[in-house]
């Protein structure tokens, strides 16, 4: 299963401060009170970050190693954390000002119906007039990843092997550490990258308005890293 060796180490190997700062004020540009359900939360940053800001925050993801390093952190009280399969059946209790799906999270979808699903989740979560963001990888992505990458390093004295390869649309991560006792943990991590034609269809087809940004600045697809999706539920 993945994020399970990787929950571990996974603040230290990706966690970026600046960037979450970042987000949150973009985040807060669109949704100005209020609500909001983060989906694949992680190891939680963003939640508490919004949450420490007067936002009333529900997040979830489905692995609970993660949850449970964001449920150490300080300010973690201020979230209301759950267990949570972004793509099932989601009786809806309480309508959201907002939802958010950030960090790549939702290239862990593979199929069609998946994508579908989610987006339909997330329609139904908010509030008329709230709005969704999420973020994908870019199309230059597979392109960046035709040769295959790879980091290597240390963590606390474990070591760890990182690498990257792009096939067809998929791209696949293969997490290595080597612990102190000679074990090696193995994860890999499979995300789909998709075209913004599909994406637009999808989310028309749930009924959301849309625009989307290229690393958040330029309007539009153009070359970049990621696609910034943001929709609104008007009715």
């Amino acid at each position: 299963m993945m994020y399970q060796a990787l929950a571990v180490y996974y603040d230290e190997l990706v966690g970026d401060e600046e960037t979450t700062l970042f987000w949150k004020n973009e985040i807060k540009k669109q949704i100005n009170a209020g609500s909001i359900l983060e989906y694949a939360c992680g190891s939680g940053d963003m939640a508490i970050a919004l949450a420490k800001d007067g936002y009333a925050v529900t997040a979830g993801d489905i692995s609970e190693a993660m949850l449970q390093s964001a449920r150490a952190k300080p300010g973690s009280e201020l979230v209301h954390w759950q267990i949570q399969d972004m793509c099932a059946p989601a009786e809806v209790n309480e309508l959201y000002d907002g939802v958010i799906c950030l960090c790549d999270s939702f290239n862990y979808l593979l199929e069609d119906e998946q994508v579908y699903a989610f987006f339909h989740n997330a329609y139904q979560a908010l509030k008329p007039g709230g709005c969704f963001i999420f973020d994908t990888h870019s199309l230059d992505r597979l392109k960046e990843f035709e040769d295959e990458y790879l980091e290597e390093g240390s963590l606390h004295e474990v070591q760890y092997e990182w690498s990257i390869l792009a096939q067809e649309d998929r791209l696949y991560q293969n997490f290595l550490f080597f612990d102190e006792n000679g074990v090696t943990h193995h994860e890999q991590h499979i995300q789909r990258v998709f075209a913004p034609s599909f994406l637009k269809e999808q989310l028309e087809e749930c009924g959301f308005s849309w625009k989307v940004m290229t690393d958040f600045k330029k309007p539009g697809i153009q070359p970049g890293e990621k696609y910034f999706y943001l929709a609104k539920k008007e009715k």
